[in-house]
């Protein structure tokens, strides 16, 4: 039982990092309906990103105190912005002019934005994995027999925090909801007087800077870096959106969480090599069965 909880925090806490990754796939497939594979890269960007400005503030090791608070959020709130600047660019660059075009178009093009972020990560910060600074403390908790690491806690915390703000921002701000109006209708949306450019620039702002968090949360969490990282975890994240229902917010999060918590009972019981396969089985069986994904696409909610 104890190890049962063990994975299953395990599992948790990767499904937070995928959460948040998976959050930005599904804002921008529910706002203009393009699977933007960059995304993943975005996110190494905000890891590679958070790992300039920790160097910057001359942080190599573990903090505490007001240290920590400060430095902390210097670098995450700096990856944060680094990277919804990075998505708006992106945006207005490579996916605007071939918004109306048909869907293979813009699909090439985001593949291609990819390959141009990886590579451009690579002469960066060289092709070898890059040490990450184990910034937070990480004692071990004992809750009722279990020994869960305070960096797990940690992530999971922030990932819900994150996704309860992208709730409110979506559905208590002018903003979040002239981009519901765009998602459901963008003519019309536009004949009411929403901007749609800067609608769209503002999604692509909020999903890339939460693949800036996540990136930094990662960073954290694994002690290392890679140019290639976003594609496994960008690839995982895309399958979570598309298992909780691509366009929806809450079937995002619920996907990254699943996915997670599957991946780490998978190593355990059938061992690494098998936990791939155990994840997109299941993401097959579950589309067979329900090809919306768990929650659908449910219009009002979408963004």
């Amino acid at each position: 039982m104890h190890e049962f909880l063990a994975q299953l925090i395990n599992g948790l806490s990767l499904g937070g990092i995928y959460a948040l990754i998976a959050l930005g796939y599904t804002m921008v497939y529910g706002i203009i309906g393009l699977i933007n594979f960059a995304h993943g890269d975005v996110y190494t960007l905000g890891s590679f990103f958070a790992l300039a400005i920790f160097g910057l503030l001359g942080v190599s090791g573990e903090l505490h105190g007001v240290a920590l608070i400060v430095d902390v959020t210097i670098a995450l709130v700096g990856a944060a912005l680094l990277c919804g600047l990075v998505g708006v660019l992106i945006e207005r660059l490579a996916y605007r002019r071939l918004r109306n075009a048909p869907r293979l178009a813009p699909l090439i093009t985001a593949i291609g934005v990819s390959f141009i972020l990886e590579n451009l990560m690579q002469l960066w910060r060289g092709p070898a994995p890059v040490a990450f600074p184990s910034v937070i403390p990480n004692p071990t908790l004992h809750v009722a027999g279990i020994g869960i690491a305070t960096q797990q806690l940690v992530v999971i915390a922030l990932a819900i925090v994150m996704m309860t703000l992208l709730q409110l921002f979506v559905h208590q701000t002018r903003i979040g909801r002239a981009m519901r109006a765009t998602a459901q209708d963008r003519e019309a949306a536009q004949l009411m007087g929403i901007n749609i450019n800067r609608t769209i620039a503002i999604t692509f702002l909020v999903g890339s800077a939460l693949a800036g968090v996540a990136g930094l949360v990662s960073g954290v969490y694994y002690q290392s870096t890679w140019f290639f990282n976003g594609f496994g975890a960008g690839l995982k994240a895309f399958t979570a959106a598309v298992l909780g229902g691509i366009g929806n917010l809450a079937g995002a999060m619920l996907g990254g969480f699943l996915i997670g918590i599957i991946e780490s009972f998978a190593t355990w019981k059938l061992g690494g090599q098998w936990s791939n396969v155990t994840v997109f089985a299941i993401l097959i069986l579950v589309l067979v069965f329900r090809p919306a994904g768990l929650l659908g696409e449910s219009l009002p909610e979408k963004v």
